[in-house]
């Protein structure tokens, strides 16, 4: 529910703090369950780029994941908080998005599912084939009169498990969802990301490459795995919150969202790190951090990597200032024509729609190479004449600060330069009208090494 004054919020921070003992409650019980396998993995995150939980149970190739169906509260940058649904990993506590689920191509994958919820759940696996549930091929559900309840097998509400299984045959980027009246639950927040990595290096591939380092099974998607990001979109109608909040039924004629968030946060909070303590429902932060890549490094310098998911109901037109984004997939799949010649091509802004995914390989350099003894070809104003931003460091060369004047507070710390990424639909970079929050982070650019950058 939007809590817009202080009375609100106390109340909200009181029923939080009696949900967080029910939750406890649960997790000390849910031990004991002999139903569940231990959680999956999640290992210390990195504090930027991709967080991946791994599977645990099974062998190598065969990882496990266990997902709850969980209920909680995320911050927006407006100040209001938002009830949510969510997957979380294990009995663990809610969080939003759902865990990004890594594994490699040719794993059997399984998700043992348990819910929760008032009403019955699911996860469908778009982009996987021949998904089983409990054993057996998953299948809609339907009433007595033939409509149609869910889209897959369903884990019951208030307790119901059901078991998931595939082979991730291709490698990519997928999203994993509910497929239970989805206008409804997928609204409310059941998804999260799947990356299905290659498990071999592609034919063709460098000599001492790794699998990891590709996007796919082609040899031109290498990419630099300390520079591999997600963007994950979503959407929220405070309205449809409430109501389910409530226990009351909204009417979707009237569904209209307010607020647009990446990986769960909104600007600001979207450039914190992962993990960040004051957001601990909302584990995943945007910030891009790449070096400027290296024409003239032998071996070969590897390009960034975004991985973009759309899990709302309009398209987002999502834009990287300062480069163009190289497409080599959608919806966990290679561009190529029918006998592999490369059909990726170059995008200005990434126009994600509804349900797709594209992989975009990336690189920013300064084609002119800049400096203090190759100066900007423009007259610099003083610094009287400047408004000074908060990342600026006193130089417009990368790798160089210079003096502030007193007074001015800069997070600046080694000459990086900091380019803006946001939605380029701006009606949706806002939060119920407070302007440029929402999907908005940035792409963090340090200088080549050795530096003093943190």
């Amino acid at each position: 529910m939007m809590r817009g004054n202080a009375v609100s919020h106390v109340k909200v921070r009181a029923r939080g703090l009696r949900r967080a003992a029910l939750l406890l409650a649960l997790t000390l019980v849910g031990a004991t369950m002999a139903t569940f396998t231990q959680p999956a993995i999640a290992v210390t995150p990195p504090r930027v780029g991709i967080a991946c939980t791994t599977g645990v149970g099974g062998g190598a190739t065969t990882p496990i994941f266990n997902l709850t169906t969980k209920t909680g509260y995320i911050s927006l940058p407006d100040g209001n908080t938002a009830f949510m649904w969510g997957y979380s990993s294990g009995f663990g506590a809610f969080q939003h998005p759902g865990p990004v689920l890594c594994v490699n191509a040719g794993d059997t994958v399984t998700v043992i599912l348990r819910n929760t919820l008032p009403e019955a759940a699911s996860i469908v696996f778009p982009g996987q084939t021949n998904v089983l549930a409990n054993g057996t091929p998953a299948q809609p559900e339907s009433t007595g009169s033939g409509a149609i309840t869910s889209l897959t097998s369903t884990a019951a509400a208030g307790g119901g498990t059901v078991t998931y299984s595939f082979v991730a045959a291709n490698p990519g980027t997928f999203v994993y969802e509910s497929g239970t009246n989805p206008e409804k639950q997928v609204r409310m927040g059941l998804f999260g990301a799947l990356i299905v990595r290659p498990s071999a290096v592609p034919s063709g591939g460098a000599a001492g490459s790794v699998a990891s380092e590709y996007a796919n099974n082609r040899a031109d998607s290498r990419f630099n795995p300390a520079e591999e990001f997600m963007v994950l979109l979503s959407e929220i109608d405070p309205y449809q919150h409430q109501a389910v909040e409530n226990g009351k039924s909204f009417n979707m004629n009237n569904y209209h969202p307010r607020y647009w968030l990446i990986n769960g946060r909104g600007y600001p909070d979207s450039i914190a790190d992962n993990g960040a303590s004051w957001l601990p429902a909302q584990p995943y932060g945007a910030l891009a951090q790449v070096g400027e890549f290296d024409r003239t490094a032998v071996p070969v310098d590897q390009p960034g990597m975004a991985r973009y998911l759309n899990v709302g109901t309009e398209d987002y037109p999502f834009h990287p200032h300062g480069n163009n984004g190289l497409v080599v997939a959608r919806d966990g799949r290679p561009l190529e024509g029918p006998t592999g010649e490369d059909l990726a091509f170059e995008k200005f802004a990434i126009n994600i729609g509804p349900g797709q995914t594209w992989d975009v390989i990336f690189k920013w350099y300064d084609a002119e190479n800049y400096s203090p003894s190759n100066p900007v070809p423009v007259t610099v104003p003083s610094l009287a004449d400047q408004s000074i931003g908060v990342f600026y460091s006193g130089s417009p060369y990368l790798g160089t600060k210079e003096a502030l004047p007193p007074g001015i507070q800069s997070v600046n710390q080694c000459g990086e330069y900091y380019i803006i990424s946001h939605n380029h639909a701006l009606f949706q970079i806002t939060s119920w009208g407070t302007n440029m929050t929402g999907p908005i982070t940035y792409m963090r650019i340090d200088p080549p090494t050795p530096n003093s950058c943190g």
